[in-house]
């Protein structure tokens, strides 16, 4: 059928198909051949005047290529739009302008506000609830296991045909800018989504109808449906770089009308058969998935979600379609990290966490959850994250679960068992660009963030729980080897003695007589706060007469007693209070607030004004208070100024406490102490995360020093023994676990002298891969060298 000017964009194409039979037909093929074959046969494929620009811009390569760095955090942003949709969609519904004074100021205000959502958040639904409020979201998983299509459809808002330009069509326009309670702000973070689409043209779907009640009558296509599809044109001539093109015969996106289309899952395995009466489907075709997702839908993919959108302000229902997967139900519900640790809490979850706190850098709120896990769960719902920086429910950034076995962190022990969700919502726009990629998936490196991370730091590092779960854990995995470990530690002793070298460089401590005096925690009793607390009092009273003493340059600590739940301050629903102010009313800022088992450590930082120099007080007011009464503790406390600490003449670096502050109890820390030294074998590999080619994994404690596993079923070991039999076993393991222990044992003394043991070689894991890069080498190179005549 030739197609006539001005009619292609509106009913037909010109292989006779109408307009909505192509759009039924696109969203149910699963094949990117397919698609094409269709356009071509449609007489749009080869037209490049039947293709326009992306965003209006030919050069938008440079902003669509420059977002997500993975396929998943690209499926966010598509998710991410559903919920903004919906979110809009209750907006409009109830005659409210989303930019204007009278819109909720944040995504929870909005759940709360439009769909009843108590604090908004998902926990406070049950599971019926949340299961019916996903029925607005779908994200339908089709096509073949290697090449999964992902289609997300939602029963938001949706766009006119007119209006799919300057709306899912557009590029950095200020769409969402001014709207508070939306995710999106910049206008491209859906974008990303297109690189990993079909690897050739990186194919992407969108039809889309406006819901009637919020149509602008006025719009002449208010009625209507509009299709388009996305494609990579690639360079050619003199253009440089490619351009996403979107399907728009004569300017003009295809557009059809219709009450409905068959476009929601039904029953399994039906992909497309309910219908859709309005809002927006977007499918991804052949989606670029890793390798460990692209099972079915429920599983992987809905794990590594849930991580992603730790938060996430609507539920989302997952339809697995592809017939090679079977199940008694073929559908779960995505409702986020938080909803299912707070329903697998007991299981999961150590007594008494997650634990709550609220830090604040540059005189902004960050709120922390921690969770710790019991042994092996976290790998249930987290693997590689130890860190996830979260706004209005969507992961920003991680850091590595590494950072907990930094030094100055402490939590070597707790590394596998450790989840930190940091709230950020509260940022404002200038802190939140200093510290995000505007792609949303990544952290800056700036000053910021390393600020955080030090607040953070001194967090987990003096969390009394942590502490104690910490001993617990390290007295349950060494109990059964402390006493084989000790001839092993004396034979190392011995051989460091008999060098004078080594002598000199290594033995300047000593070995703990007893590893496990510091823990308590077994001793401890479960502790039940009360969710509104009836005292907020503190430990000492510091007056005029008595003040507590600071350096200048430093932090200082103050503790309370109560009996507030853990999660007092934090909490989403009905939180407590608190405020900080110096004289005249000014309100301090930077302090940090935690609870523990009736215990609240409040830290503060010396203001740096004036008011802070060597010799003054200063006096603070502290205010805690919740919606049960007004004012719970009102209470005032002096600071003095000191000095700074002075260093040790000669000694290891460490400051000396002011008198008669707290801590001085603590047992000195000699600088390197002998480490025990534990075999390890093969049945054990999985938990201490090793593998054939393993040699060595430290683990430590502030306390007690370093514990050091050896490999003694290491691949180059076993090799060296079978090649070998002349050699007794016993003697080659002996050469090997103690030629990897003094390897560690340098490299730890090294990092000692540098004073700095949370960069370059700092982390236990980067002294394990050198450790493990030696291994092949160091039987061979001991018996090489052994072997030498002098010359």
């Amino acid at each position: 059928m030739e197609r006539r000017p001005g009619q292609a964009s509106l009913e037909f194409a010109p292989s006779g198909l109408t307009a909505d039979q192509l759009a039924i037909q696109l969203m149910r093929t699963d094949s990117e051949v397919e698609v094409v074959r269709l356009l071509k046969e449609a007489s749009y494929w080869d037209d490049p005047t039947a293709w326009t620009a992306y965003g209006g811009n030919e050069n938008n390569f440079s902003t669509i290529g420059n977002q997500q760095a993975s396929p998943e955090a690209a499926l966010v942003e598509k998710i991410i739009n559903s919920v903004d949709a919906m979110l809009m969609r209750e907006c409009s519904r109830r005659g409210i302008q989303a930019s204007g004074p009278d819109a909720p100021t944040s995504t929870k205000k909005a759940l709360e506000s439009f769909f009843g959502i108590r604090g908004g958040v998902l926990t406070e639904l049950a599971q019926g609830q949340r299961r019916s409020l996903a029925e607005n979201i779908a994200l339908v998983a089709t096509g073949s296991a290697q090449n999964p299509c992902y289609t997300i459809i939602d029963q938001g808002e949706g766009q006119t045909p007119s209006a799919m330009p300057d709306t899912l069509l557009s590029l950095a326009k200020s769409n969402k800018l001014r709207i508070p309670f939306v995710q999106g702000k910049f206008n491209m973070g859906s974008t990303g989504a297109l690189q990993f689409c079909s690897q050739q043209h990186n194919l992407q779907l969108i039809i889309s109808r406006r819901d009637q009640e919020i149509a602008d009558q006025s719009d002449v296509t208010h009625r209507e449906w509009s299709m388009t599809v996305l494609r990579r044109v690639e360079p050619a001539g003199a253009v440089r770089s490619s351009t996403y093109k979107y399907l728009a015969p004569g300017g003009q996106v295809l557009r059809f009308q219709a009450e409905d289309i068959p476009a929601m899952p039904g029953p399994f395995p039906a992909s497309f058969s309910l219908p859709l009466r309005h809002g927006t489907v977007v499918k991804l075709y052949e989606y670029q998935t890793p390798k460990g997702l692209r099972s079915d839908i429920r599983r992987d993919l809905y794990d590594r979600l849930s991580v992603l959108l730790p938060e996430i302000a609507l539920p989302v229902r997952l339809y697995e379609r592809r017939t090679s997967y079977k199940g008694k139900t073929m559908e779960r519900t995505l409702a986020g990290l938080s909803v299912r640790l707070d329903e697998d809490g007991d299981k999961s979850i150590e007594p008494g966490f997650p634990s709550s706190a609220t830090i604040r850098v540059r005189g902004q709120e960050i709120r922390a959850k921690v969770y710790a896990f019991k042994p092996g769960a976290k790998d249930n719902y987290a693997r590689r994250e130890g860190i996830l920086f979260v706004i209005q429910g969507q992961a920003h950034g991680a850091i590595e679960r590494t950072f907990f076995a930094r030094s100055s962190v402490g939590m070597s022990y707790l590394e596998q068992s450790l989840l930190v969700l940091a709230d950020c919502s509260d940022l404002d726009g200038r802190n939140r660009e200093d510290l995000f990629m505007n792609s949303r998936d990544r952290l800056r490196d700036t000053e910021l963030k390393h600020e955080i991370e030090e607040e953070l730091t001194r967090l987990l590092a003096e969390h009394p729980g942590l502490r104690q779960l910490r001993e617990r854990r390290r007295e349950d995995d060494l109990k059964d080897r402390i006493g084989d470990s000790k001839p092993l530690q004396d034979v190392l002793s011995d051989v460091i003695r008999h060098s004078p070298v080594l002598s000199k460089l290594l033995l300047e401590g000593r070995r703990l007589s007893n590893p496990f005096g510091l823990s308590d925690a077994a001793n401890g009793k479960l502790y039940a706060g009360q969710r509104f607390p009836t005292y907020f009092t503190p430990e000492y009273e510091f007056t005029d007469e008595r003040p507590k003493r600071c350096p200048y340059d430093r932090r200082f600590r103050l503790t309370f007693d109560t009996d507030a739940v853990n999660d007092y301050f934090d909490r989403d629903v009905e939180p407590g209070e608190a405020r900080l102010s110096l004289p005249g009313g000014s309100e301090v800022r930077d302090f940090t607030l935690n609870l523990w088992n009736g215990r609240a450590n409040l830290t503060i930082a010396l203001p740096s004004d004036a008011s802070a120099q060597v010799g003054e007080t200063i006096r603070y007011k502290l205010q805690v208070g919740d919606c049960s009464r007004i004012m719970l503790l009102e209470t005032e406390f002096v600071v003095l100024v000191e000095p700074t600490e002075e260093v040790h003449p000669g000694g290891n670096g460490e400051r000396k406490r002011p008198p008669g502050d707290e801590g001085n109890g603590n047992k000195d820390k000699q600088k390197l102490d002998l480490p025990h030294v534990i075999d390890v074998r093969k049945s054990d590999w999985n938990h201490y995360e090793m593998d054939r080619e393993s040699a060595l994994r430290v683990r430590s404690t502030p306390e007690a020093g370093y514990d050091f596993y050896v490999n003694l079923d290491n691949i180059h070991l076993l090799t060296e023994l079978k090649g070998h039999r002349e050699v007794e076993p016993e003697v080659l393991e002996s050469q090997y676990r103690y030629g990897m222990v003094l390897i560690a044992l340098a490299l730890l003394r090294n990092l000692d002298e540098d004073g700095d043991t949370d960069f370059c070689l700092k982390t236990h894991n980067q002294v394990e891969a050198v450790c493990d890069s030696i291994s092949p080498f160091l039987l061979p190179m001991m018996m090489a060298l052994g072997s030498l005549a002098a010359t």
